[in-house]
């Protein structure tokens, strides 16, 4: 004990000798600073400034905004929708002696009162106004909701009003206190918006939990069981080519080629059928992943990768027979993947997919061009440089390529290529919904690298950068 204490007293904590070097930040963003987007950033100060001035023309007076700061505080306090309404109608009670009920929505058409401190007489026989207004003795301020209110409520809300906050009396009070209250209302319609788009985004997490045990159950474990049709299927062709090297010498020639041709179609069609099945099962269990659906994010399960014979070889043999029915040849000028474990750790599953949409998008998009030579031209091409200082502190990336012949993207449409929903003018023909690349961007992010696009003579590279990175 006399000598942890020593160490202790020395600055020496066992924890800090065994912990590992901090992970150095990415490199800054410039598009994440304000000032390298300045239409944005004076239309964002403009409306400040707006608010400002709006604000202060008011008059509101102190008690006035204090109620407002108060009611935004409690909000964040009280967690129960119970709770927060009642919230709603206390506040005026408690800062201006001030009776208040509030009405909500319940379908298009339909409406209650939802919170108030003493039951009235009688309710308002038809709806409240959709605008500010006095109505009798009373003055009525609509609670509008954001542009989106109709998806969070589940029916169509007319105007964007969830509801209405009656105040009693309010036809006797001044111009510029209705106008508080008004103010008010607004206020509640942004913290019941945002409770209630809360709640269903809880029900959709609820959901998606159910969803991935479904997933494990109906869809991931019976796959698997495909894995023992595949193999026995394999033992009765191998069966089959016993039964033909074994036949007897008198068998005719003619049935003997008959079956050595049927089982070298088999077996064929066996690889074929078990190649897309292990990548297929890769892309399930990998997209499928409960990690990703319980934290919300695609989650890394990193593992030293062949990047050759792990990823490039199974998606280019898998993408061949498309790219052959549209005359589009493979072309190895770039290099290629060499066939040897790159010290690359990565993902395996996310990794091969990130390659499978861009082999998805050579297919769709490599078009026929003119080479120098004057001859036509139409092909794909994939390949690899090492970057010593890729990344910051030196540190080595793997530029990975792929090309394909074609009219380069327009500049004007480069800067949304990796955006979700994206797709650029001229390849509204083809099938697509502008997820790949955006996905492809995603997933290469995860990894701390960097993806790119590089227009050049022939046609069209994209890219990714991948740090190499030493076993964990």
């Amino acid at each position: 004990m006399k000598s942890e204490d020593s160490a202790l007293q020395a600055g020496a904590r066992p924890e800090e000798e065994t912990a590992q070097a901090p992970v150095p930040p990415l490199p800054p963003d410039p598009a994440q600073c304000v000032e390298n987007d300045p239409v944005r950033r004076e239309a964002l100060v403009r409306r400040a400034l707006e608010k400002l001035t709006a604000a202060e023309g008011y008059g509101f007076s102190a008690d006035e905004l204090r109620m407002l700061t108060v009611f935004f505080e409690l909000s964040m306090e009280f967690d129960t929708r119970r709770d927060f309404l009642s919230l709603c109608i206390q506040l005026p009670m408690v800062f201006f002696d001030q009776d208040c009920r509030l009405y909500l929505r319940t379908g298009p058409k339909a409406w209650k009162l939802a919170r108030c401190l003493t039951l009235p007489a009688a309710l308002p026989d038809v709806e409240p106004p959709p605008h500010p207004a006095v109505r009798g003795a009373n003055f009525y301020a609509p609670i509008h909701g954001r542009k989106d209110t109709a998806d969070v409520l589940g029916f169509e809300v007319p105007d964007n009003i969830m509801g209405w906050l009656e105040v009693t009396g309010g036809a006797g009070l001044s111009r510029h206190k209705q106008l508080y209250f008004e103010k008010y209302a607004g206020r509640i319609g942004f913290q019941l918006h945002n409770r209630l788009a809360l709640s269903k985004n809880r029900e959709h997490l609820s959901f998606i939990q159910s969803l991935v045990e479904d997933i494990g159950h109906n869809v991931i474990v019976p796959n698997m069981v495909f894995k023992l049709f595949f193999n026995r299927l394999n033992a009765t062709i191998g069966a089959l080519a016993r039964c033909v090297a074994e036949a007897p010498a008198e068998t005719p020639a003619d049935f003997t080629a008959s079956l050595n041709f049927l089982q070298a179609r088999l077996s064929d069609q066996y690889a074929e059928i078990s190649s897309h099945y292990a990548q297929t099962s890769l892309f399930l269990e990998t997209l499928l992943r409960r990690r990703h659906f319980q934290e919300g994010r695609y989650v890394l399960e990193k593992r030293r990768v062949n990047l050759f014979k792990q990823v490039v070889a199974p998606q280019v043999e898998r993408y061949r027979p498309r790219m052959e029915d549209r005359g589009i040849a493979i072309d190895l000028s770039m290099g290629g993947i060499p066939d040897e474990p790159v010290l690359l750790m990565a993902d395996l599953g996310l990794i091969a997919q990130v390659y499978a949409n861009l082999f998805s998008n050579a297919v769709k998009y490599t078009r026929t061009v003119t080479g120098p030579d004057g001859l036509p031209l139409k092909f794909m091409a994939y390949g690899w440089d090492i970057l010593p200082n890729a990344f910051h502190q030196g540190r080595t990336g793997v530029k990975l390529n792929v090309f394909t012949t074609g009219t380069p993207i327009p500049e004007t449409e480069r800067e949304g290529l990796f955006k979700p929903g994206f797709r650029s003018a001229t390849t509204q023909r083809e099938h697509g919904t502008g997820q790949g690349l955006a996905f492809v961007h995603q997933v290469v992010e995860l990894h701390g690298g960097i993806v790119g696009y590089e227009p050049q003579e022939l046609g069209n590279n994209f890219y990714l950068v991948l740090p190499l990175e030493e076993e964990e």
